[in-house]
């Protein structure tokens, strides 16, 4: 698991970094890095989002996800457990740069193919590079969003280092498994689809629970598994 911890230290560095140097930069050039931020969110999420192979599964998985997620109020539900944490952070608002940077982080092919090859592997080269971008993003985000970005170390250890271990329990059978196909395509398309949702939201263009379609992540590796077998 030495990929994760690096890529942990490298967004635990660069987040207080942007933390620290957030408070002490004027509103209006914060406004102007939430912004940029919203912009280059959206361009991430296009990306991965037009990379799925299975434009239906795509549909599916965000419709009824959002449904799914919208009927249990996901959304609602982080917010009122944000607002806790914003207790340990002086009332500084938490949730947006948490979501924002747990998806950022985790979503993307990389993480998931990254953490795989460390564990069959020991390889964690790709989990390195990502370490780098992921620094920067995090001292960016941190700037523009605060102290929220520092929790997406939770996600980071339990999805990424969860990856890891089991690669590395289930080495034997996971050997010429190729990461980048079928599932593993449509999780990162559905949660490109969420993170666009979230540069809208930093946009300010509608204010969107984008927690409340994560369900999508479920349901996209489980009907792209599914249509596999049509």
């Amino acid at each position: 698991m030495v990929g994760t911890w690096v890529n942990m230290g490298t967004v635990l560095v660069g987040g207080l970094l942007g933390w620290t140097l957030g408070a002490r930069v004027p509103s209006w050039v914060r406004e102007g890095a939430t912004v940029g931020v919203g912009l280059a969110t959206i361009i991430l999420g296009l990306r991965l989002a037009l990379g799925t192979g299975e434009v239906l599964v795509l549909m599916v998985s965000v419709i009824v996800g959002g449904a799914i997620g919208t009927a249990l109020r996901l959304g609602e539900r982080l917010e009122r457990g944000t607002r806790r944490v914003e207790r340990l952070f002086r009332g500084h608002p938490v949730g947006e740069g948490f979501l924002t940077a747990s998806l950022l982080f985790c979503v993307g092919p990389m993480a998931l193919l990254g953490a795989i090859q460390d564990g069959l592997y020991g390889d964690w080269s790709l989990l390195g590079a990502k370490s780098i971008l992921d620094g920067i993003s995090a001292l960016t985000l941190a700037a523009a969003l605060g102290p929220g970005v520092l929790l997406s170390l939770i996600v980071i250890f339990v999805y990424q280092g969860g990856v890891t271990a089991a690669a590395m329990l289930l080495s034997s059978r996971l050997v010429g498994f190729s990461p980048a196909a079928g599932p593993a395509v449509e999780l990162s398309a559905a949660g490109g689809a969420i993170v666009l949702l979230l540069g809208i939201r930093l946009l300010r263009v509608r204010e969107v629970e984008a927690a409340d379609f994560l369900p999508a992540l479920v349901l996209a590796p489980i009907l792209a598994w599914a249509v596999s077998f049509l």
